[in-house]
């Protein structure tokens, strides 16, 4: 019996072994320069340390100039100098030699200023194209994923093999995500599905999966309206079935406290009552029908008010008129009268 399945499970390696070695095992590559040169932020870093190397190199050639300087002078005066003047300057001379080097060393060296911070910008990137790499690899069953920039030497590697901009857009998207809104968020989301899908497989036509995304998007809003329309359904269904119980308990004589508190809250909403044309039952108005009353009551009373207002200015001025006649009548019947007694008297 162990035979047996022993014979089986070297079958099925052999098989699995063969398969492995008519695919061939699949190798990619990075370029790690092109990936740095485009990630957000890693440019000006790197800008602003050329500034710095720039402004170290300054001052190297400043130094290099002031002991050049004093090489010519002792060049010039040496004949003119004593032993010991020469020692002297000999030993000024070296020793701005001993310091300009170590200065070199401590800015460009091997361990210096310069490829530490560079080291320091270029390492949290890596460490990330590192983990992404991972990802990509174990996702599309890459063997062998290099980089072209390394100490390896690559003779030729076809473009079809790069996957740095793959490497590039998971960079960019992890820092995007940050500062995108949720609907956003899942546009950015249903974009890199359908670029994962295309880097799995090139020769899917991009224009497809654009269609079938746009068709998953319209299920996933259609069954979410579905959802809220039964929601709202059985919502309407539930109000349906209080109303029913409290006009059951109201019949019967059975209001519960939550009922009461309801009634209660309905009838201090219902203002007024103005009893039917007929008497036989009253009607509630609502406080929409109170205020419009209201409304125009105000609105009469104040037309009524202005009307009034009218007719006693119009009466003010008619008796105003009148007492000018009056008085106009009165002079003139003074002056015929004056005329008249000096007629009589002539």
């Amino acid at each position: 019996m162990r035979k047996h399945i022993l014979f089986i499970f070297l079958s099925l390696f052999g098989v699995v072994i063969g398969n492995a070695q008519s695919k061939g095992p699949k190798i990619g590559y990075i370029d790690m320069e092109y990936i740095l040169q485009n990630v957000n932020g890693y440019i000006d870093a790197t800008n602003q340390l050329e500034a710095k190397a720039q402004t170290w190199k300054q001052e190297i050639e400043v130094k290099k100039n002031e002991i050049k300087k004093l090489k010519d002078a002792l060049t010039i005066e040496k004949a003119l100098l004593t032993r010991e003047l020469i020692e002297e300057r000999e030993t000024e001379i070296k020793f701005l030699d001993t310091e300009l080097l170590e200065y070199q060393q401590k800015r460009f060296g091997a361990n210096g200023d310069y490829i530490y911070q560079k080291s320091s910008l270029s390492k949290p990137v890596q460490d990330q194209v590192f983990t992404i790499v991972q990802d990509i690899a174990e996702r599309l069953k890459f063997d062998f994923i290099f980089d072209k920039t390394s100490d390896m030497t690559m003779l030729f590697a076809a473009k079809r093999f790069d996957i740095s901009d793959q490497v590039l857009r998971k960079l960019n998207n992890t820092e995007k995500r940050e500062q995108l809104s949720k609907k956003q968020l899942e546009a950015e989301q249903v974009k890199e599905k359908i670029q994962e899908a295309l880097d799995e497989n090139p020769e899917l036509n991009e224009r497809q999966l654009q269609i079938e995304a746009k068709k998953a998007a319209r299920e996933k809003a259609l069954t979410e309206r579905i959802q809220l329309q039964e929601q709202k359904r059985k919502e309407f269904e539930e109000n349906r079935r209080k109303l029913k119980e409290e006009r059951e308990a109201k019949k019967n004589g059975t209001v519960s406290a939550p009922t009461e508190k309801v009634a209660t809250e309905k009838a201090n909403t219902e203002k007024t009552a103005v009893t039917a044309k007929d008497g036989t039952a009253p009607a509630t108005k609502s406080d929409a029908e109170i205020e419009r009353e209201r409304v125009a009551a105000e609105r009469a009373k104040s037309a009524e008010a202005k009307k009034q207002e009218i007719a006693d200015r119009k009466k003010a001025l008619e008796e105003k008129r009148k007492k000018i006649l009056e008085e106009r009548e009165a002079q003139r019947k003074a002056k015929e009268e004056e005329l008249k007694q000096k007629t009589n008297g002539n």
